[in-house]
Order: structure tokens, then sequence, then C-alpha cells
């Protein structure tokens, strides 16, 4: 059943906050530079980039690139950190965001975060938003804080392939040295964003009346949108543990659930509480990450990062280390895949 888009009459104050987010996102691709004037006319970059990048020379990688969006709320700084650190590779991009929720010390600390880590400092691929966003959990507000930090990273992001939104109480499963059937298509997030047919900010009009925007903008614009309808896996590549029937809010993962976890293929978990013991589980039985450190692969050993920056960046790190994450990936894209009835169920 493909999703289809039905005329509505529009509520004038969602529609204008809509537009007003989309020419924000528009605005953030279009400016040349990262500052914006304040109201005491000093300069206050949108986000904060390390002053050096992987230097050129260097091969070019012919593997996926992946772009990430991590985001919390008030109390959420330190777990965003964590989720940070554990999802990490250096051929990768990172947006990191707290809501206006959170209050201004707790942002000012994620910044300082990103501006000490020497590993963030010399790769350059760690932004965090600092004029944080409106993010609620009904209406649209959580859709554009997604579209505005695709929209930096299409910006200033350099050369990725794939697109993941994540929050604060989300946590991978595997390394980032596995696979990248896990997020969207960089094609479909410029589409998203420049929309040349019209169609996504029509339907970021439409959905502006919906409680819960987000599950179901960007399934319904790609659903009719002709050129991505048939390049959809109706997964979300999650473990949630729901009720059933289900409710309003999934289970919080526990020790109790990590087996399931594991044996679910998925590449990430959700939702969890701060600092749950399962954590410091999967990070010693299924990432190999030691604490408050890096998850190893073929660019680190797992050795003090910060004591031997300059020895690991000069490594290979386009070539990938593929862990047993990587093969439990594989077993749930291939079950995905081997459907009979795949090709009938991309927008089902």
């Amino acid at each position: 059943m493909e999703l289809t888009i039905k005329k509505t009459k529009w509520m004038f104050p969602l529609a204008f906050a809509v537009l007003v987010s989309f020419f924000l996102i528009i605005f953030t691709l279009s400016t040349k530079t990262p500052f914006q004037k304040s109201s005491n006319k000093a300069k206050v970059p949108i986000f904060v980039e390390s002053r050096l990048h992987i230097s050129p020379t260097r091969p070019i990688s012919t593997i996926p690139r992946l772009a990430y969006l991590i985001s919390g709320s008030s109390g959420d700084g330190e777990s965003i950190k964590r989720t940070l650190k554990a999802l990490y590779h250096p051929l990768n991009q990172y947006v990191v965001h707290l809501d206006l929720e959170a209050p201004a010390d707790e942002r000012l600390e994620l910044v300082k975060f990103v501006k000490r880590e020497p590993l963030f400092v010399e790769v350059g691929n760690v932004r965090v938003v600092v004029r944080s966003n409106l993010v609620t959990y009904r209406g649209p507000t959580m859709v554009s804080n997604t579209l505005h930090a695709a929209a930096i990273l299409l910006k200033e992001g350099g050369e990725w392939d794939w697109f993941i939104n994540l929050s604060a109480s989300d946590y991978p499963l595997v390394t980032q040295d596995g696979s990248a059937w896990t997020m969207l298509s960089r094609p479909f997030i410029e589409y998203l964003l420049w929309g040349w047919d019209n169609l996504p900010r029509i339907v970021l009009m439409y959905y502006a009346n919906f409680l819960s925007t987000p599950e179901g903008y960007f399934h319904t614009v790609i659903c009719n949108a002709e050129e991505f309808q048939d390049t959809t896996v109706n997964h979300d590549l999650h473990f949630i543990s729901w009720d059933n029937p289900p409710k309003q809010h999934p289970h919080v993962l526990t020790l109790s659930d990590y087996q399931n976890m594991v044996d679910s293929n998925a590449s990430f978990a959700r939702k969890f509480r701060r600092n749950e013991p399962v954590l410091d589980k999967i990070d010693s039985e299924l990432l190999g990450r030691k604490a408050d450190g890096f998850v190893p692969g073929s660019w680190f050993d797992g050795g003090d990062a910060n004591a031997t920056i300059s020895q690991y960046i000069l490594r290979n790190i386009t070539s990938l280390r593929p862990g047993a994450g990587a093969q439990r990936l594989k077993s749930l894209i291939s079950g995905l895949l081997s459907d009979k009835d795949f090709d009938s169920k991309h927008c089902l």
C-alpha cells in the first residue's frame, strides 16, 4: 500500500514555524561562513569545528562513510559524550546537540569536551550545535532539528555517504568497522533539503499538524518520491522492547535484555538509562571499549588514545577490521533482502 498525501487546512502558526525552520536550513546551506550576528554584535558560531583535518594526500577511501546526529536534552550531556566515543571513527562525521531544555552550563560543557579532546581536534570531524534548537516529542520540531543537522553536515562535513539520527538514549551494538546499511542515503538527504519537486516541503507542512511528526515524515516522503520509493528496507536496525500492545514508550533496557539484544543482530538498541550497567557489558563484550575510551579498530588498537594520537592517525584508517558485530549485521540484512516478498514490501 503506497502512502499518499491528503489535502488539509493548514494551521497558520504551525505552518509558519515549519517554514521558518526550512528557511533556516536553506540559510545554513547557502551562507559562506558558519557565523551569525548576535544581539550584542559579537559573532557566535552555529557549531564548533576542530581546526585540523585528515591530510588530502592520504588515500581516498572507497568504503562508506557515515554522518551522525546525536541529540539530547537536559541531563544528557554525559550520555552524548559516551555514545559519541562508542560511535567514533576518523572517517565519519558527527554533529552533537543539546536542546534548549538543557541548561547553558551543560551545553557549554559539551562544547568544551569537543574542543579539549585531542583526537577530535586532530581529525576535525566533530561539531557541536551551539545555538540550540527547541525540540519536543510532539509536532515538527524534532524533524526540523534533524534536517538542520543534516544541512550542517552537507555544508561542512565533506564527503559522506549515509546519515543516521540517534538520541542520547541510543547505544551501538556493533563497532564502526562494520557495515553502512543503517541510515538514510546522502542523495535522499539532499532531496529532503533541496526539495526540487517541492514534495518534502509540502509533506513537512502537512506533518506540522501531527503529534508525532518523526514517525511519519521521512517515510511519507520516500514512499511518494518515485526515484526513492523502491530503495527502502522495512527495518529500523534497532533493538527495542515493547509491551504488547505497545504503549507510548518502550521498556528501559537492562542486563536482563542483553542476550536478546545480541540475538536480534541489530546495529543499535534503545532506550537506556544514564550509566545503566548493561552499557558497560556492551562496551566490554561487544565493542571492546575501555572506560571513557574509543572503540578499537584498524585505526586504533585500544590503548591510551590521548597519548598515541600521532601514531594511530598515521595508520591506514581506510582499512576495516570487522568484528563479530559485522557478521551479526550481515545476517540480519541478508535475511531482510532474501525475503521472497522483499520487492513488494518497500512501502507497506
